[in-house]
């Protein structure tokens, strides 16, 4: 398993109606072939800062089967609007 972490930016006076569409987009990665976990995570010390994490069975089950998926679009459209600059994303494994 992998994760999917993504850095994400938006405008502080929008989290509430941000972390509801987040909510609203969660059953499309769940839909997803290979999705295994989710978390909407706010950053403490930077308002309007999130990381959100997604396992994956695979790097391919994030990047091809869920990336060319209905369902990324979908989650573009309910959270892109809030994106103040693109997102940054990195995929990690557990090591120790």
């Amino acid at each position: 398993m992998i994760f999917e972490v993504a850095s994400l930016v938006i405008d502080p006076a929008r989290a509430a109606e941000f972390e509801a569409a987040v909510a609203q987009a969660k059953p499309h990665f769940e839909a997803a072939r290979g999705f295994v976990s989710f978390a909407l995570q706010r950053v403490i010390e930077e308002p309007g800062a999130y990381r959100l994490l997604v396992g994956w069975e695979t790097v391919e089950a994030h990047m091809v089967d869920f990336r060319e998926s209905e369902g990324f679009q979908h989650w573009r459209g309910l959270a892109g609007p809030f994106f103040v600059a693109p997102p940054s994303v990195v995929h990690v494994e557990t090591v120790v």
